[in-house]
């Protein structure tokens, strides 16, 4: 199974108001194991980043000024993600910008160029129901050091988040585990006659019938009405 762990940033929150994709990173994932191909662009936004998203990414319009803009990369970036299973933490975010992005273009949606879209921040939520499931938040849950992050990073968080995938699936190979059917021929089962089997009993020793007493002691203080173990162990 061939999965991409995508993260985008931008210069702002609304690409309904003209906000534009500015990095997008992307980390190729096959049978669960970190491949080494990835996808990194930076992208001239031909506007400015809203001072608070340039606190978070730290890219600055002086920096983005030569890179090309969208439409010179997105052939690109559809090939790489092509016919894989994407993953995206807050996916809709992500998915809203990359889908004006294409429209401006006269292109398709992003979902229609690759297998299907899963959402990390829903499983994080059923997984960790009523908790905070933000990136930095499940690294610190699942114990991916992040301790690199000090700004937010397309490249750098597609490969957090891939590593809190692995971590929040347990190593399954799928989320969803198919039964195994069950088989209609009959077997025959070994059976022993145990009427005559006599188990070996070993005596406790000193030691351990001390310790022994010593525990009874402490459940019946701490009952406060005497345990049903009170009565004393016959010493050998």
């Amino acid at each position: 199974m061939r999965q991409v762990f995508l993260d985008t940033e931008t210069t702002g929150l609304s690409p309904a108001a003209g906000d534009r994709i500015i990095e997008v990173g992307c980390i190729e994932m096959i049978d669960r194991v970190v491949t080494g191909r990835h996808l990194h662009l930076y992208v001239n936004p031909q506007r400015p980043s809203h001072p608070d998203a340039l606190r978070i990414h730290g890219l600055t319009d002086e920096f983005l000024s030569d890179k090309p803009v969208f439409s010179d990369v997105v052939d690109g970036l559809m090939e790489f993600v092509a016919g894989a299973e994407i993953l995206i933490h807050n996916a809709n975010f992500d998915l809203g910008f990359l889908d004006e992005e294409l429209r401006r273009l006269g292109l398709p949606k992003f979902r229609q160029g690759v297998a299907q879209i899963t959402d990390s921040l829903t499983m994080a939520r059923e997984a960790f129901p009523g908790k905070s499931n933000s990136l930095d938040a499940l690294c610190k849950r699942l114990e991916v050091d992040n301790r690199h992050r000090t700004t937010h990073g397309a490249l750098l968080d597609a490969g957090l988040l891939a590593e809190v995938y692995v971590r929040m699936t347990r190593g399954q190979k799928a989320l969803v585990v198919e039964a195994e059917p069950v088989p209609t021929e009959s077997h025959q089962v070994d059976t022993k006659d145990l009427r005559d089997y006599s188990p070996a009993i070993v005596a406790a020793c000193g030691i351990e019938l001390t310790n022994h007493e010593i525990l009874i002691s402490d459940l019946s203080s701490a009952c406060k009405g005497g345990a049903i173990w009170e009565p004393s162990v016959p010493k050998s």
